[in-house]
C-alpha cells in the first residue's frame, strides 16, 4: 500500500467516509454482537486511539498486543485466546470491505465456517474448494477465503503461541474434515492495492 499506510495503519484506510474496521464495528453491532477483541501490532496505538473502548457502537473493545512483528492471524488468535473465552468467535480481516451479513454464520456441528467467496480477477488461484455437502476442500481451490470466519477455540489448542499464519491450521481441520463452508457473491473486496482502494471508494461515492 506504499505511501498510504506509511503513518496509517491499513484497518484505519477510509472507504465512504468511515474507516474500514469502523464500518466493521458498525454492522457487527447492528448484528447482535456486543463484544470485540482487537489485535494490535503496527501503528497500534493509532487504533486503539480512535476506536476507544467501543461505546460508541454500544460494543465493549478489548485489545490484545501483538507487537512487532505481527504475530500473522494465526498467532494473533492464539495470543487471544484468554479474552476469548470458550465460545465460537467470530474472526474479521479488518482490511475487508464486505456487506456480509455477520448474524447469518452458525457452526452446526463443525469446527469451523467460512466464508468464501468466488476468486477475483486479480487472483492468480483460488484458496478452498466446496463440496456438495458445503465441507471445505483442499481441491480443487475454487474459492478465496474471504476472511470472515466463525471458529471454535478447540481448532487451536494443539498449536504453541508464536508468529504463525492461519491457513494451516485451516488446512488441518480441513484434512479432518471439521470446516464447514459458505459461498457468497455480495460485496466483498480485500483491500490490498491503491488500486483496489481506489475503486472501492469511488463505488462509495456513486
Amino acid at each position: 500500500m506504499g505511501a498510504l499506510t506509511r503513518d496509517c495503519p491499513k484497518p484505519l484506510l477510509e472507504v465512504g467516509g468511515e474507516a474500514l474496521i469502523e464500518r466493521h464495528l458498525r454492522r457487527l453491532a447492528e448484528s447482535g454482537t456486543t463484544e470485540v477483541v482487537i489485535n494490535l501490532s503496527y501503528r497500534g496505538e493509532l487504533i486503539r486511539r480512535r476506536l476507544g473502548d467501543g461505546s460508541r457502537w454500544n460494543l465493549s473493545i478489548e485489545y490484545s498486543e501483538e507487537g512487532e512483528p505481527p504475530l500473522e492471524t494465526g498467532g494473533g488468535v492464539i495470543r487471544a485466546l484468554p479474552m476469548l473465552g470458550s465460545q465460537p468467535f467470530l474472526l474479521i480481516n479488518a482490511d475487508v470491505l464486505t456487506d456480509f451479513d455477520f448474524a447469518g454464520l452458525a457452526l452446526g456441528d463443525a469446527r469451523g465456517v467460512l466464508v468464501l467467496v468466488p476468486r477475483p480477477d486479480w487472483r492468480s488461484q483460488g484458496d478452498f474448494g466446496l463440496d456438495a455437502r458445503s465441507m471445505v476442500t483442499l481441491a480443487p481451490p475454487s474459492y478465496v477465503f474471504a476472511g470472515i470466519s466463525m471458529l471454535h477455540p478447540a481448532l487451536f489448542e494443539r498449536y504453541r503461541p508464536g508468529r504463525q499464519p492461519l491457513k494451516p491450521i485451516l488446512e488441518a481441520a480441513i484434512e479432518r474434515r471439521s470446516l464447514r463452508g459458505e459461498s457468497y457473491g455480495g460485496l466483498w473486496n480485500d483491500v490490498g492495492t491503491p488500486q483496489r482502494l481506489r475503486a472501492m471508494q469511488r463505488l462509495a461515492r456513486a
